[in-house]
């Protein structure tokens, strides 16, 4: 595999040029500040939770290795891309069975690999509607399904988290569309995934903190 092979997989890029994606690759700044925001809240409220700090790392890698991908678009960048954004999923959802359901550590870990193997199959389903981002309808699901999970907890997760699942739904279309809207909007609609995905992605970690903190947002 040429690791330097060049993609074109995004509608705004037209040529090979490291500024062929000026918005896909600006709009990357939404995970940097929800990185930083999140950083704030976790030196205010829960400093010492190491693995919410991990996760805000990981959060900052994504907006950097999606940077990387939309300027470079090699498959060595997209590989810079796609692997946070796999690890803060696989992560979050191993500390939301812990913190939000309260399951012992090898019952969490063992629904995260249930997840993992689920997933090309869940995705497989999604591919005729949501096309190339059937990748992430598993993630989708995953925070409904929380979300319905944490409501006979009473610690008031099921609205917030139910939220963030909407927000990730207009975020997944935009990136859904960015290809068969092409032809009449040249410079596609990816970015505003990029935008939302941020928002997402920091509101993910203020219920984090906050939960940890003893309180719900």
């Amino acid at each position: 595999m040429d690791w330097n092979e060049r993609l074109d997989n995004y509608c705004e890029r037209v040529g090979p040029e490291f500024w062929a994606e000026p918005l896909n690759a600006v709009s990357n700044l939404s995970f940097v500040v929800a990185a930083l925001w999140a950083y704030v809240l976790w030196r205010r409220q829960t400093p010492g939770d190491w693995p919410a700090l991990f996760l805000i790392v990981v959060v900052l890698a994504t907006g950097i290795g999606s940077f990387l991908f939309h300027t470079f678009a090699t498959r060595w960048a997209m590989l810079a891309d796609v692997v946070p954004i796999a690890i803060f999923i696989h992560g979050y959802l191993l500390l939301a069975l812990r913190r939000y359901l309260g399951l012992p550590w090898w019952a969490a870990i063992a629904l995260v690999a249930v997840f993992l193997v689920a997933t090309p199959y869940i995705a497989g389903l999604a591919q005729p509607v949501a096309a190339s981002s059937a990748g992430y309808v598993p993630a989708l699901l995953a925070i409904f399904a929380m979300a319905a999970m944490v409501r006979s907890k009473g610690q008031g997760l099921s609205k917030p988290l139910f939220v963030v699942g909407l927000l990730f739904l207009i975020s997944l279309t935009f990136r859904t569309i960015d290809a068969p809207l092409c032809a009449g909007l040249e410079v596609g609609t990816h970015f505003l995934w990029h935008m939302f995905n941020g928002l997402v992605l920091f509101l993910l970690l203020r219920l984090l903190i906050s939960q940890r903190a003893g309180y719900t947002p």
